[in-house]
């Protein structure tokens, strides 16, 4: 057990280069991962999500019923900032529809469970970091297919309503069992849980490389723009949900944590719903697989540099705080 908690420990400090490493595989010698299909997607991050669960508690929603307007304010960021960027990047660089609805999707997905690590490493609020996303998680069944049609009706025909369900499927199930196994079993999962990042991280790198293996050849050819869009996506999500944390005049580790949340997505979410809705259009599964990788490097370096800016230490970390998606 020993060696998995250390193995464990070593796949969640090195996460992004981890990531970076199996996506360059996939991309160069797509054929060396071909055995992890995309019909595993779903499968895959439900075991994310599974594992999300598992680290949740009762307490760990205190700061949804204490602190109410803080995580009302942040989700509002959350499902305004980055479905309406993903909208007018699209328009801005004219992606085609099968990018503009990968994009988009990526948009209106919830905050994803590393950015309370991120969090926790920026000295932000953690408390509301992980408030934000389960009520953002909680509210994703309804906001995601809704927000993609609004935003990407005009060129996909959006099933919101199968949509709803795959989200209640592959996300909130999960989340659920595992909070209830977590709950009556709090002793097994207190031991489960040290071996968390290594579950996680791999079942990412294996979304991950499903994607970029089945789609090396047009990711080639289109590679570097949908690279820029979700670079730009995700930095000005930061940006503007620490600029909306500044504008609400929230002290800096609130800002820091809207800053995180807001940029951060739960983009194996947008992959999978790319992957079973959108199978006329492969090329959707993309964003959400670059950011993925993305986003887990901006983070980290966007958390070193809040930690050395900030004015005080962090919070204690949540035990919500786990690493994964």
């Amino acid at each position: 057990m020993n060696a998995l908690k250390k193995l464990s420990n070593f796949f969640g400090q090195n996460m992004a280069v981890i990531v970076i490493a199996v996506a360059a595989l996939a991309l160069l010698a797509p054929g060396s991962v071909s055995f992890i299909k995309t019909s595993y997607v779903n499968t895959l991050l439900g075991i994310v999500m599974f594992g999300m669960g598992l680290t949740l508690r009762p307490g760990d929603f205190k700061v949804v019923f204490s602190r109410p307007k803080d995580v009302v304010l942040g989700c509002i960021a959350q499902f305004t900032i980055m479905p309406l960027l993903a909208f007018l990047l699209t328009r801005l660089f004219r992606l085609s529809p099968e990018l503009a609805i990968g994009v988009i999707l990526v948009g209106t997905c919830p905050g994803g469970t590393s950015s309370n690590v991120m969090t926790y490493l920026s000295k932000g609020d953690v408390p509301l970091s992980v408030g934000m996303t389960a009520v953002s998680t909680v509210l994703a069944p309804f906001l995601t297919p809704l927000l993609t049609y609004v935003y990407a009706g005009a060129k996909v025909d959006v099933n919101m309503a199968s949509m709803f369900l795959s989200i209640i499927k592959v996300v909130i199930v999960p989340i659920a069992a595992g909070f209830i196994i977590n709950h009556f079993f709090s002793r097994f999962t207190q031991n489960v849980v040290e071996i968390l990042p290594l579950i996680s991280t791999t079942a990412i790198v294996a979304i991950v490389a499903a994607v970029v293996s089945a789609n090396s050849s047009k990711i080639m050819t289109s590679g570097l723009l949908i690279v820029g869009v979700v670079i730009l996506h995700n930095v000005l999500g930061y940006f503007l949900g620490f600029s909306i944390g500044k504008l609400l005049k929230l002290d800096s580790s609130k800002c820091r944590a809207i800053s995180i949340e807001v940029g951060m997505q739960n983009s194996g979410l947008a992959t999978s719903l790319a992957a079973t809705h959108f199978v006329q259009y492969p090329l959707a599964t993309i964003p959400g697989a670059v950011f993925s990788v993305w986003h887990n490097i901006s983070g980290a370096v966007l958390a070193n540099i809040y930690a050395r800016t900030a004015g005080q230490a962090g919070p204690a970390p949540s035990s919500a705080v786990s690493e994964g998606q």
